[in-house]
């Protein structure tokens, strides 16, 4: 894990195989946040990271409806159709049969990281230590 993700109290994980419905599977909360999507195999690879919420300049929090699940599940990327419908064919293209994807409410009531930065920190700590990005971040 992260260092900076170990003081999010609100945190959970679940996983995916292209048989599932994303919708009935994921857990993820409506706050707002961070995501890290792994590959599970004979190793567990980390491949997407992703968040949700905007902190406006008076402090407070402008969330979209749904939050970190509806970003997770509905959220566009490859095809740009919903993760429920890309993830299954891009696991199909990648040999991938799992994913685990392991999820921080960044910003609440107890906790106020900021979401974006919160992803860019864990986004720098990954590059720093492989050379580039998650495989399915294409840009940050």
């Amino acid at each position: 894990m992260y260092k900076e993700l170990k003081n999010f109290k609100v945190s959970d994980s679940f996983t995916f195989t292209a048989d599932d419905n994303l919708e009935q599977v994921c857990n993820a909360s409506e706050g707002s946040g961070v995501f890290l999507v792994y590959a599970v195999g004979d190793e567990k690879e980390l491949i997407m990271v992703g968040s949700t919420g905007t902190v406006q300049n008076d402090g407070s929090l402008k969330i979209k409806n749904g939050g970190l699940k509806e970003k997770i599940v509905e959220g566009h990327q490859f095809a740009k159709t919903g993760r429920k419908y890309s993830w299954p064919a891009q696991m199909a293209k990648e040999d991938i049969r799992t994913l685990e994807v392991v999820w921080y409410e960044t910003f609440n009531d107890t906790s106020k990281g900021i979401p974006t930065a919160v992803e860019g920190q864990v986004l720098q700590n990954f590059m720093d230590e492989n050379g580039r990005l998650p495989k399915w971040n294409v840009a940050f």
